[in-house]
């Protein structure tokens, strides 16, 4: 693997910066592999991100080899998991779903058939508790941020941008389309529950069409 640079990012904390998403995630993989076998140094955390791995809770006697060493492995492409995807039911019928077909190219009932038809995978978590950054979008049908974001979105609402799908665990502002919406969005995260989010990085992910029950 090229282009690895391995920052330190605070005592006891590295941060790995790799070239792609996809690098990104065969990297946290690996990590994770190491980890499960023993191979990896003492790390507290391991957290993936668009682009990057941070590495923390490292004894600090051990950073400096560990940087090194890091930029020297050999990456095999990432493991999927092959557990149960997690289901969503979702009723689309979101504020951005004629935007969002007219992007597409396709009719606003074709919007649900593809989106409900595409498994995703949590790439990473991030922006708020219990959100995860899915991919499996493919490429032509990514859809930009709005031009000018919300100041509210609500808890469920099941939004695109970029290569990304997302649903919102909470209200908050945002600028992601917004397609859809998740009925009981609290299931996202519990933290009375092990573990508290219920989409972790690597998950398999699919979104059930459901219809409105209110």
């Amino acid at each position: 693997m090229s282009a690895v640079r391995v920052l330190p990012a605070g005592p006891g904390a590295l941060l790995v910066e790799l070239p792609s998403g996809e690098a990104a995630e065969a990297f946290h993989a690996e990590l994770l592999r190491r980890r499960a076998d023993g191979t990896l140094p003492a790390v507290r955390e391991v957290v993936p991100g668009a682009t990057t791995v941070l590495l923390d809770g490292i004894e600090p006697r051990a950073a400096g080899g560990l940087a090194r060493r890091l930029t020297s492995w050999e990456i095999p492409p990432p493991r999927r998991d092959a557990g149960a995807a997690v289901e969503i039911p979702v009723v689309y019928d979101g504020p951005d779903l004629a935007d969002t077909a007219r992007a597409w190219g396709v009719g606003v009932a074709e919007v649900p058939r593809i989106h409900a038809g595409t498994e995703f995978r949590v790439a990473f978590c991030g922006f708020a508790p219990g959100f995860g950054y899915l991919t499996g979008l493919p490429a032509h049908l990514r859809v930009p941020r709005r031009a000018t974001p919300r100041t509210r979105v609500p808890a469920g609402a099941v939004a695109l941008a970029g290569p990304y799908t997302g649903v919102y665990p909470r209200p908050s502002p945002g600028g992601w389309q917004l397609i859809g919406r998740m009925p009981g969005p609290e299931a996202l995260w519990d933290p009375g529950r092990e573990p508290a989010a219920l989409l972790g990085p690597g998950a398999r992910v699919r979104f059930l069409v459901v219809e409105d029950a209110r």
